[in-house]
C-alpha cells in the first residue's frame, strides 16, 4: 500500500491552500449562509471545490454525452453509464445548455465534478438567479456540495476528524475491525473499530489539535504505518468518502480544509 504522505504533500501545497483561502474570502457571505442552513463546514466546500477542479480552473472538455453513449454502449459498466447518459439528456431537457454540457471523459461535470445522476439529484442555485449553473457560479456550486453533504449525512457540529499521535504500545489487536463494510469495503478495512474520543484518550492517544467531544465515536486510521500520524475519523469522514471513495482523497480534503480555515 502506497503511502500517504507523498500525496498529502502533492494535495495540501501551499498554492492550493492560499488558492483556497482566496476562494474562501472571495465567496464569504454565500459560504456562511450556506453553512448556516445546511451545517457543513465553510472550508470543507472549498476544500471539495479545490480538490476537484483546482477551485474551478480545469472541470474537463469532454463532450458529455458522447461520452457517456460510449461508455454506455461499450458495456462492461453499462449498468453505472446508460443511466449517466439517460440523465445527461434530461439535464438538456430541463433547459442546461448544450455547451454546458462537457466534463471528464467519465462524465463528471462543472465545478463540483458531479455526475449527471448527482446534478439532478443535488444541485442548487446559490445566487437566486433561478439556476443551479454549476459550471460559471462559484455560489451555485458551493450550495451544491453543501447540499450533497446534507444527502449524504453530514453532521452538524461534528468535526471531520483529528490527527493523532499513537502510543508505541497500543494493542492493535483489541481495537481491530472486525465488520465487512456493505460500501467501500477495500477502504474501510483500513480502519480500527469505532471507539469514542474519551475511549481513544484512555489508550494514549495524543491528539494534534483540539480533541473532539468526548462522546464523539471514532475510528483509527494509520496511513503511514505505525509510528508516524494517525487520524482520528468521524462519521463526517463518513460522508467525504460518499464524494470519492478513497482514504487519501477523504484526509486530504480535511487536512486542506483545516488548512484553509486557519
Amino acid at each position: 500500500i502506497p503511502p500517504f504522505e507523498p500525496y498529502r504533500l502533492q494535495h495540501v501545497d501551499a498554492a492550493r491552500i492560499n488558492r483556497g483561502r482566496t476562494a474562501y474570502l472571495a465567496n464569504r457571505g454565500k459560504l456562511a449562509q450556506i453553512e448556516a442552513e445546511t451545517g457543513v463546514p465553510e472550508a470543507i466546500m472549498v476544500a471539495i471545490y479545490g480538490h476537484e477542479t483546482n477551485y474551478g480552473s480545469f472541470t474537463g472538455d469532454f463532450d458529455l454525452i458522447r461520452s457517456l453513449a460510449t461508455l454506455a454502449f461499450e458495456g462492461r459498466r453499462r449498468t453505472l453509464f446508460e443511466p449517466e447518459l439517460l440523465a445527461t439528456l434530461k439535464m438538456l431537457q430541463s433547459g442546461v445548455p448544450r455547451s454546458r454540457l462537457v466534463g471528464s471523459w467519465a462524465g463528471a461535470t462543472g465545478y463540483p465534478q458531479f455526475l449527471p445522476g448527482v446534478y439532478l439529484r443535488v444541485a442548487r442555485d446559490g445566487d437566486g438567479d433561478g439556476r443551479a449553473d454549476i459550471w460559471t457560479s462559484e455560489a451555485d456550486a458551493l450550495a451544491s456540495i453543501g447540499n450533497y453533504f446534507v444527502k449524504a449525512g453530514w453532521r452538524r457540529g461534528q468535526p471531520w476528524g483529528v490527527a493523532v499521535t499513537v502510543p508505541a504500545g497500543i494493542d492493535r489487536g483489541a481495537i481491530a475491525n472486525r465488520t465487512t463494510a456493505p460500501r467501500c469495503p477495500r477502504v474501510m478495512e483500513r480502519h480500527s473499530r469505532w471507539l469514542s474520543m474519551a475511549e481513544w484518550r484512555q489508550r494514549g492517544l495524543v491528539a494534534q489539535g483540539a480533541w473532539p467531544a468526548d462522546n464523539v465515536l471514532a475510528t483509527l486510521i494509520e496511513p503511514d504505518g505505525p509510528g508516524k500520524t494517525g487520524y482520528l475519523l468521524t462519521g463526517n469522514y463518513r460522508v467525504i468518502l460518499d464524494y470519492n471513495c478513497s482514504n487519501f482523497y477523504a484526509l486530504s480534503v480535511g487536512l486542506l480544509a483545516d488548512a484553509v480555515a486557519r
